[in-house]
């Protein structure tokens, strides 16, 4: 889990060098078993769109970690780098509000704390 930490600094410090705008990051090891946390970022054209990308992409490769996927940089609308235990949506701003990532994962954990809260153990 230390190792994912780091990752995850390592990933934010990149976003934060091309001037990421509206980053989020969700602990979602919870609700999933794909992986422990999943970063949502904007950039302001969807040129930065893929340069916040190239930049995680090469930070993780830095610190010795290789990308297992990275899908949608040609079309620079929003770019999915998976890092294994570490998901980063990069989106151009109104494809972001279109698909409302942040509300679909904070509402999957208040209803999972909902679920907690009504289990009756007998």
């Amino acid at each position: 889990m230390k190792k994912t930490k780091e990752l995850l600094d390592i990933t934010l410090a990149a976003l934060e060098d091309v001037k990421a705008v509206d980053v989020v990051v969700f602990e979602v090891s919870k609700l999933t078993s794909i992986s422990d946390y999943m970063v949502i970022a904007s950039g302001r054209s969807k040129r930065q769109v893929g340069a916040l990308a190239e930049s995680v992409v090469e930070a993780a490769k830095t610190y010795g970690t290789q990308p297992l996927g990275v899908e949608g940089k040609t079309e620079g609308e929003w770019v999915l780098v998976d890092l294994g235990d570490i998901i980063v949506h990069i989106m151009y701003p109104d494809t972001r509000e279109y698909y409302q990532l942040e509300k679909l994962w904070s509402s999957a954990d208040d209803r999972k704390e909902d679920q907690k809260e009504n289990v009756k153990v007998s």
